[in-house]
C-alpha cells in the first residue's frame, strides 16, 4: 500500500466528533527534539492507536496530554476548545484519564477502595462512607461489565487481567471520558489478554475515546480503527485499520521502502 496518499497532520482521517486534539505539538530537550510538529486526533467512541519504536516519542505525546510536561509550540482542543493542561490533575478535572503500564494499584486494598482512591465518599464531612463507597463501586463495575469476583476482594489477590480492568475502572469513575492506555496488554497471558481486549472493546461501544499505546500489532489491528505512527519525534503516518496492513505499518515504524510515505 506504499501509494497511499501521505497523511495530512491537520486533516485527521476521521468522520467522527473530535474530542481530543493535538496540533503542530512540539518539544525539545536541550539539543535533542522530543517531538516534532505532530498531530492527533480521537474522535467520540473510537480507538486510535499510537504506535512507534522506543524514543520515537509516543511517551512525550502522553506526557503532554495528562498535563506532566508543557509542549514548547502547538495547541491542544477538548471538545474543539483550545486547552492548556497545567497537570495531571487538571487532565483529570478536564476528563483525560490515564492507565499507565504499572497500574499504580493499592494491593493491600479492596477493588472499592482502589476504585476511590483519594476522593472516598464521606459522610459528615469527613469520615469515610465505606458503605456507599461499597455500592457505588459495585454499580460501576456493573456499568462497565467488568468481571471481577468482589469489589471486596483485595486488589492484590486479581488476575492481571482483573487488576488492568479495575485501573480502568478507576479512571472512568474519576469522570474520565477520553482514555489513555499505555500497553494494556504487556505481561498478560494469552486468556488475560482476550479478557482485556473484551472490556477494551466494551469501552467504546459504551462510547469511550481511547488513545492507544501499544508494541502489539495484533492487538492494535483487533481494537484500533486508526493508527498513527511515530518515528523519531515525527508523525510519519496515519491509516485507517481497515485499509492498511501490519507490513505497512512496521515499514512505517522502522523507515523502510514498503511502508514510506512518499
Amino acid at each position: 500500500m506504499s501509494g497511499m496518499p501521505a497523511a495530512d497532520a491537520a486533516a485527521p482521517l476521521t468522520d467522527r466528533r473530535i474530542i481530543l486534539s493535538a496540533e503542530g505539538l512540539s518539544k525539545h530537550y536541550g539539543q535533542v527534539t522530543a517531538l516534532d510538529d505532530v498531530s492527533l486526533a480521537i474522535g467520540e467512541g473510537e480507538i486510535v492507536a499510537l504506535v512507534g519504536d522506543n524514543g520515537a516519542g509516543k511517551s512525550t505525546m502522553i506526557s503532554i496530554l495528562t498535563g506532566l510536561v508543557q509542549p514548547d509550540a502547538g495547541v491542544l482542543r477538548l471538545d474543539g476548545e483550545e486547552v492548556l493542561i497545567e497537570s495531571p490533575r487538571h487532565a483529570q478535572e478536564l476528563g483525560i484519564a490515564t492507565v499507565f503500564q504499572n497500574l499504580a494499584l493499592v494491593n493491600q486494598r479492596e477493588v472499592a477502595a482502589n476504585l476511590f482512591l483519594g476522593r472516598e465518599p464521606t459522610k459528615f464531612g469527613f469520615i469515610v462512607d465505606r458503605r456507599r463507597m461499597v455500592e457505588q463501586a459495585a454499580e460501576a463495575v456493573q456499568r462497565l461489565r467488568v468481571g471481577l469476583p468482589n469489589v471486596r476482594a483485595l486488589a492484590g489477590d486479581l488476575s492481571g487481567g482483573q487488576r488492568q480492568a479495575v485501573a480502568v475502572a478507576r479512571a472512568i469513575v474519576g469522570g474520565g471520558r477520553v482514555l489513555l492506555m499505555d500497553e494494556p496488554t504487556a505481561a498478560l497471558g494469552v486468556r488475560e489478554t482476550r479478557r482485556v481486549i473484551e472490556f477494551v472493546k466494551e469501552l467504546r461501544a459504551q462510547g469511550m475515546s481511547i488513545l492507544l499505546i501499544s508494541h502489539n500489532m495484533q492487538d492494535v489491528f483487533e481494537l484500533a480503527d486508526r493508527v498513527v505512527i511515530f518515528r523519531q519525534g515525527k508523525k510519519v503516518g496515519e491509516r485507517v485499520i481497515s485499509e492498511t496492513s501490519m507490513d505497512e505499518v512496521v515499514g512505517l515504524i522502522v523507515g523502510n521502502s514498503y511502508g514510506s510515505e512518499a
